[in-house]
């Protein structure tokens, strides 16, 4: 926390979240195919970075390595919104948001291996918190495996962007980073979308043109959940600490498991023992965050002492 931190500030901060949580109903909404709803997504996402960029008169230069690894890792933001909307599809959106909240997990497994640090003990533990915690959900909820599988996986490729996309932002404007890795996830989505149909099912590619209805969800997609919320929580982070931002972004799935249980109603109620295991991944998330920062104070003070 900040002194320059509003009330206000950390009200619009859940708001962002729960924006976030909205999204996986949202997908449930549409009826296109997966693929081409992030296909619309990215291409409106980008169109709307493009312009916000150009309103604002910054220049769109940010050096071929730069924007080569920006496209790069925009490939796995739209590896991870494929695999995450597949997963509220073929199942439903409580156990999609269920292998999301793994998503801590993976990435105290991606940051050790990515920036060359030793991995923590602690972080260990953590994981096998979480691991039981998917072992009771699949006990539990073995029809719907499936979807808690790429939901894990979508988790697993969002750990890696952000760890990746870390480094990306200390060298060049977020805004202009969220434009072309918006730029790349389309590109990506849009190849994979050529091939997949004819290649894996047999029929000839068509450009499907979304319904009134379809498109006016993924334009909320497009506009609130990702230009929106990314522009406010970029400016959000000027005040607020990193460690309050993502501790509150963990609330991600709690908020978008209410919602799918009030709209969607009985499709979203499940067995105790999905709830136990949620429960318990979701508290080895809420842990991590608070462990780390008493041990990196730990660590600060035995430094202190030996200097």
């Amino acid at each position: 926390m900040t002194e320059a931190a509003s009330f206000k500030d950390y009200l619009k901060l859940h708001l962002i979240v729960f924006i976030w949580g909205f999204a996986a109903i949202l997908a449930k909404l549409i009826e296109m195919p997966t693929a081409e709803v992030v296909f619309y997504r990215t291409l409106l996402a980008a169109i709307g970075l493009a312009l916000l960029l150009k309103f604002r008169k910054r220049a769109f230069n940010i050096g071929r390595a730069g924007i080569l690894r920006t496209l790069g890792t925009g490939t796995l933001i739209g590896a991870h919104w494929v695999l995450f909307f597949e997963a509220a599809r073929v199942a439903n959106v409580s156990v999609s948001l269920a292998g999301l909240a793994t998503v801590t997990f993976w990435t105290s497994l991606a940051e050790p291996l990515f920036n060359s640090r030793k991995v923590r003990i602690f972080e260990v533990g953590i994981g096998l918190v979480v691991i039981l915690g998917l072992y009771i959900v699949f006990q539990f909820e073995f029809d719907n495996a499936l979807g808690l599988t790429l939901g894990i996986i979508s988790a697993l490729l969002a750990a890696i962007f952000s760890v990746l996309n870390a480094g990306i932002a200390k060298k060049y404007n977020p805004y202009m980073i969220t434009f072309y890795e918006m730029v790349g996830a389309f590109g990506a989505v849009a190849l994979f979308t050529v091939f997949y149909e004819p290649v894996f099912l047999g029929e000839a590619f068509q450009v499907r043109v979304p319904t009134a209805e379809d498109l006016l969800y993924i334009f909320i997609l497009a506009a609130v959940c990702t230009v929106y919320a990314y522009s406010d929580a970029v400016e959000l982070m000027k005040r607020i600490s990193a460690f309050t931002v993502n501790l509150t972004i963990n609330l991600e799935p709690v908020y978008g498991i209410l919602m799918a249980l009030a709209i969607f109603g009985e499709s979203e109620e499940m067995s105790s023992g999905f709830y136990l295991g949620t429960f318990i991944i979701l508290l080895a998330v809420f842990l991590y965050p608070v462990i780390n920062r008493r041990m990196r104070k730990r660590a600060e003070r035995i430094n202190q002492a030996g200097l």
